[in-house]
């Protein structure tokens, strides 16, 4: 059977079928799910989504590799001003060795500094090759779990570059919800487009509104502006969903900054292939932000480490009171609408959550293995409990609601509320005493200063972000994978959500660290 290349995601299917619906997965024209039809083979194979438009492959062919390498390196190349217009290079004007923007002109550069990256640097993607389909958190193309080389660009300053720094306009815009490191992420890049030289810099506030809003001008950046809004959370320019007009956005400016999720990023593409059918010399680049952590193919996103820090308070809260109290159980409920690393994380780093509930993984609360069932459990030998939850979580447990938001997100029902209605019913009809609170700390993980793990990484990221305009790419994301930082075309990384693999090891870790039982 041709079966399509692997994303984020795992499930289990019996080998010899053709088809698994994933659970845990949201309902989404990119996604389904296939299995190897390999009928001479027994026992269960893990699978995994996949993207109904990725190429398919026939592994009886003996060049297969070949192709797929063709197909990935294809798939992988970086959008560049040279792919639509004639644009010559000129030397970099950025430079660490100097005190001021590089003024030469004549050709190369009179130093020998060798801080720079050369375009053809390459990072591998996957690094870890896995021995059988069956091992924990397998990623494999093939059913033997062939050894496939796929080879990422590596991120930094170029030698050459496609913008002259004094004529260019950069402009940045955060979109999408409070993320911790927004300021920072914002200071890089205005401090970056300095030291290329850069004069004319400016912030559109909330959002793509800022382009369209009369009243929303545009704000002026530079170094005095900046220096200091990484102190504070939240946005310096202010945030919004929804989308915006893109054939309007295209002409404003050479360089476009945009921060956002998966949404904004499909807008930004938009805007990129606008800007390319123009033939305009502009480039569109994306910095990843979420604090769900679920962008495609990103070791982690900016925010991420910083909220799982912040829900630690929530949960440490939640365990004195459950802890203090008769019977009491604590309940918190964090953010991830169909991703659960903040929830996973915050579980595993605490050490004191007994139940750990993600959208990735099913759960039932009645009957013999449901959660309410072994809640009763922990009362009885513990004398208390603590249990996060995702809010995505559960939801085909709720009344589903048809409103969605701004950014055309459907609206979730409150599992933490319906937990906690449950919870306290159930220990009534069985007559024993119990005391559940809940906390819900959004606002307290989104809106706080970046700690220093993530300031960091908003460090790098905004600074590659401006290297990989000056070097001529658009429609493109700077990100870590495998610890190393990259560029990525836009349409890879918005290709679905990328989700908790239930068969993970860190999933598995989590499972170990609160001793929960399968709720099913």
């Amino acid at each position: 059977m041709a079966v399509a290349s692997p994303v984020e995601y795992a499930g289990l299917i019996s080998s010899g079928q053709n088809h698994l619906a994933c659970f845990g997965v949201p309902s989404s024209g990119r996604l389904r799910c296939v299995g190897y039809e390999q009928k001479s083979r027994t026992g269960k194979l893990v699978v995994r989504a996949v993207s109904v438009d990725r190429p398919q492959l026939d592994f009886s062919n003996p060049d297969w590799k070949k192709q797929f390498q063709e197909d990935f390196d294809r798939r992988f190349s970086l959008p560049h001003l040279r792919d639509v217009i004639d644009v010559e290079p000129r030397p970099t004007t950025f430079s660490l060795k100097s005190r001021t923007p590089l003024e030469n002109v004549n050709g190369a550069l009179k130093e020998s500094w060798n801080g720079y990256v050369n375009d053809d640097d390459r990072a591998l993607l996957k690094v870890i090759k896995f021995a059988s389909p069956t091992s924990a958190g397998a990623d494999c193309i093939d059913p033997d779990c062939s050894w496939v080389e796929q080879w990422i660009h590596r991120a930094g300053p170029r030698k050459q570059i496609y913008f002259e720094p004094q004529y260019v306009k950069a402009g940045i815009v955060t979109c999408g919800g409070l993320c911790p490191g927004l300021n920072d992420v914002i200071r890089q890049i205005v401090l970056t487009l300095e030291k290329y030289g850069v004069k004319n810099i400016v912030g559109i506030q909330h959002g793509f509104r800022g382009f369209f809003e009369n009243h929303l001008s545009e704000v002026p950046l530079s170094r005095h502006v900046v220096q200091n809004i990484n102190l504070a959370g939240g946005s310096f320019l202010g945030v919004s969903r929804g989308g915006a007009n893109i054939s309007d956005i295209a002409r404003r400016l050479d360089m476009l900054f945009v921060l956002g999720g998966n949404g904004t990023h499909a807008g930004a593409n938009a805007i990129h292939e606008e800007c390319r059918k123009r033939k305009l010399q502009v480039s569109i680049v994306c910095v990843p932000k979420t604090i769900d952590n679920d962008i495609l193919l990103m070791d982690k996103t900016f925010g991420f480490d910083t909220a799982v820090e912040a829900a630690q308070r929530a949960i440490n809260s939640a365990y004195i009171e459950a802890h203090s109290a008769f019977h009491g159980i604590g309940l918190v409920k964090l953010m991830g609408r169909s991703s659960g690393f903040i929830t996973m994380h915050a579980s595993l780093s605490s050490g004191q959550v007994d139940i750990c509930l993600i959208p990735e993984v099913p759960f039932t609360l009645d009957g013999p293995h449901g959660v309410l069932q072994h809640l009763e459990h922990l009362i009885e030998t513990k004398g208390f409990a603590l249990i996060c939850v995702a809010e995505g979580a559960g939801q085909e447990l709720l009344q589903k609601s048809n409103a969605t938001d701004a950014s055309g997100n459907m609206v979730l029902s409150d599992i933490g509320v319906h937990l906690q209605q449950k919870i306290k019913s159930h220990f009534k009809e069985i007559g024993v005493h119990s005391d559940a609170k809940y906390i819900d700390p959004t606002y307290m993980v989104r809106a706080v200063r970046a700690n220093a793990s993530d300031a960091i990484l908003c460090t790098v990221l905004g600074q590659n972000a401006v290297h990989g305009a000056f070097a001529g790419f658009s429609g493109i994301t700077t990100g870590v994978c495998n610890t190393h930082n990259v560029y990525l075309p836009i349409p890879e990384v918005i290709r679905s959500t990328r989700f908790v693999d239930p068969n993970s090891r860190m999933w598995h870790r989590c499972l170990t660290s609160t001793g929960q039982p399968d709720f099913h």
